[in-house]
């Protein structure tokens, strides 16, 4: 099961890391777009970077911050991971520590997954939203030759009077990377509150990119 999470991690990455210039991000008004695009320029970009990475895996890092931040809600994202453990509108500024310090602990998680980045294909089916839509799920199949093809579902949100979409979650077998961190946290924030967790992850986020040990044997499969 861990390598399970660790390939669908991977994937969840590959298919944000967008190869767009970093100064620009681009409108999606089409969410199957959207992924579609991204998937699309995602494995130049980090083979054109493989020098730079074998050298540096901290370069993975400014990866994800360049090319897949501009296109997660991260607010939103943090406040499901806070849920009614405290009351947003009148803790706004220790929120907005979270909400920082919850990006930067997911820059940390995500770049350690691109350690494991391997070529893979990705075929995304095609989904329509309706204008009246707020989130929608597009589906994404990816092939592994000799392995049997991974299903995972992007949850993408368009945000109140935006027309953009942004992925909020990514859930494979009926597993939620979002639920997963709320699991993690949500409890956390209760018995602590959230400054001390907020604390706990910029400490987290510290934490240099390298491939887990338990796991580097696996990293070659």
């Amino acid at each position: 099961m861990n390598n399970f999470i660790r390939n669908i991690g991977l994937t969840f990455a590959l298919i944000l890391l967008a190869a767009m210039p970093a100064s620009a991000t681009e409108t999606f008004t089409d969410p199957s777009k959207m992924i579609e695009t991204v998937a699309d320029k995602t494995f130049n970009r980090i083979k054109t970077d493989q020098p730079i990475i074998q050298q540096d895996l901290e370069h993975l890092r400014t990866i994800v911050i360049e090319e897949l931040l501009p296109y997660v809600d991260s607010r939103y994202a943090a406040a499901v991971v806070v849920g009614r453990t405290v009351d947003i509108r009148e803790n706004q500024q220790a929120f907005d520590e979270f909400v920082k310090a919850f990006e930067q602990y997911m820059i940390g998680s995500y770049a350690g997954v691109l350690t494991y980045y391997k070529e893979q294909k990705v075929m995304i089916e095609p989904a329509k939203a309706p204008a009246t839509q707020s989130i929608i799920t597009i589906r994404t199949r990816v092939i592994d030759p000799g392995k049997p093809d991974i299903v995972i579902d992007f949850k993408l949100r368009r945000p109140r009077n935006a027309e953009t979409w942004l992925v909020i979650d990514m859930i494979a077998e009926g597993i939620s990377l979002l639920d997963s961190k709320r699991a993690e946290l949500n409890n956390m924030i209760r018995q602590q509150g959230l400054p001390a967790v907020t604390a706990l992850l910029l400490e987290r986020a510290k934490d240099p990119v390298k491939i887990p040990d338990n796991d580097t044997a696996n990293a070659s499969e």
